[in-house]
């Protein structure tokens, strides 16, 4: 089956490329969730006359995505936990609680969109790795100190 991409799929393509893929895979996850629409002349020729205003649109998506990056590389947060007899914290740090810092900054990211590899379960500073789209990533420095019980 061949679809036009509504935004950028990592597997695929850019936004409004004409890709082929299996019918289960088009029907299944990229039609519903909005990424592609099925490639008939209808969509092809709607797809033509509104593609000036849909790069319009990614082109000020992705400068806006830039300004964001800028603006987070210079964020540095600060996470507290609670530490035991030997400066280990209880639990971990998660996304969840990174968004809530990044909230409390001001920007409004989903937790989706923060990457970090290793877990952390220790005090010190960290890199987080904010993916803000395609193309688009930044890092946001992160301090986890300790409190007494």
């Amino acid at each position: 089956m061949q679809v036009i991409l509504k935004q950028n799929v990592a597997s695929l393509g850019k936004a409004g490329d004409l890709v082929k893929v299996n019918d289960g895979y088009a029907r299944n996850l990229l039609i519903p969730k909005g990424l592609a629409v099925e490639a008939n002349e209808k969509n092809i020729k709607a797809f033509q006359n509104d593609k000036e205003a849909f790069l319009k649109k990614a082109q000020k998506q992705k400068a806006s995505a830039h300004d964001l990056a800028g603006q987070l590389a210079g964020v540095t947060l600060t996470i507290r936990r609670k530490v035991g007899d030997q400066h280990k914290i209880f639990g971990s740090v998660t996304s969840k609680d990174i968004e809530e810092a990044l909230s409390e900054k001001g920007f409004n990211i989903s937790r989706k969109m923060i990457v970090h590899d290793e877990q952390i379960k220790s005090l010190g500073e960290f890199k987080i790795r904010v993916k803000l789209m395609p193309g688009v990533d930044t890092e946001v420095k992160l301090h986890v100190v300790g409190e007494d019980l």
